[in-house]
């Protein structure tokens, strides 16, 4: 009987935003609501397993991983690139590789929730208005302050087109290899990285992790914000130096920082960043939603009928 692992499923949700029962006669499926990333532990778990089912990079599987899981015949990652996959390895051990579609809105939308939420202290105006308090804070207005989007791809620019069109915001840009026929594509003016970062109100970073990007977001780079600037951070952590992130947050010499995504992934419990009240936090919730979810679970079990019957879909080559 093929087994199915469906990892690290945090919200319980996979059973119910896809038809798993669609499937051939004889599949199982087994939910793991956990994250388990220690090899043994994690090749222990799926010893048993033909067909694992990773959600985007919650879980690593290194080389080392594959080569312990004889039984496994097929992986499937949500998206269709997960860093935190040899597929090359995969593939060489003759297992099946194959990924999803992915929204095109859901990051959009929640990195604005957060631009929102920080601007207007949403956070703190709703636990003072649960514990009987009032007004403590002042919010700005977003009109006519200046938007910097560190990347200008497919998120960065849906971002950037939005706080032109809808908040009146003057848009800047920069990324190495940004162009400025890019920028005015969507209304933005190139500028370099130093003057991004002096003149923007709300910086939002909207690129790849790759070795180029890890760290690319530096202490002097915070250093030149204003003081009365918010960061949003809802690409990857590694591309903020987090430590001095940290130190520019409690020293408030920015007015605060929105962040979905940390090096660390679940960020533990007792995490120095938790503690301050010049941060709003999210738990990686970006892609998170009912109806990316959908999209993602019903195209697993897609993928999982395409290969059974021979014939595998949305391949990935490694």
């Amino acid at each position: 009987m093929p087994k199915i692992a469906i990892l690290d499923d945090y919200a319980n949700a996979a059973l119910d935003l896809a038809d798993w029962n669609s499937l051939p006669a004889g599949f199982e499926t087994v939910v793991f609501n956990d994250n388990l990333v220690e090899h043994d532990a994690l090749v222990d778990r799926l010893a048993d397993f033909e067909v694992v089912c990773a959600m985007r990079e919650r879980t690593p599987f290194p080389a080392a991983v594959f080569e312990r899981l004889p039984n496994l015949k097929l992986f499937i990652t949500s998206g269709m690139r997960n860093k935190s996959v040899d597929f090359a390895a995969a593939i060489k051990r003759g297992v099946v590789c194959c990924g999803t579609a992915t929204s095109g809105t859901s990051t959009t939308e929640h990195t604005w929730a957060l631009i929102l939420a920080t601007a207007r202290h949403v956070p703190h105006d709703v636990q003072v208005m649960h514990q009987g308090g009032w007004q403590t804070r002042m919010g700005f207005d977003l009109a006519g302050k200046t938007l910097g989007c560190v990347g200008l791809g497919r998120l960065g620019s849906a971002v950037a087109k939005i706080g032109a069109s809808a908040f009146g915001m003057n848009v800047i840009a920069w990324s190495e290899n940004l162009t400025a026929e890019r920028c005015a594509e969507v209304g933005a003016e190139l500028v370099s990285k130093d003057e991004l970062f002096a003149r923007s109100d709300v910086v939002t970073i909207h690129l790849l992790l790759s070795d180029r990007t890890t760290g690319l977001i530096a202490a002097e780079d915070l250093g030149r914000m204003k003081p009365s600037a918010i960061l949003v951070n809802t690409s990857r952590g590694p591309i903020v130096d987090e430590a001095a992130l940290l130190e520019t947050l409690r020293a408030k010499r920015i007015r605060a920082a929105a962040i979905d995504v940390f090096s660390k992934e679940p960020l533990p419990a007792d995490d120095p960043i938790r503690k301050l009240d010049n941060v709003v936090l999210t738990p990686h919730i970006g892609y998170s939603s009912e109806d990316t979810y959908r999209l993602f679970y019903g195209q697993m079990v897609e993928d999982i009928a395409a290969w059974a019957g021979g014939a595998p879909i949305r391949t990935i080559d490694g």
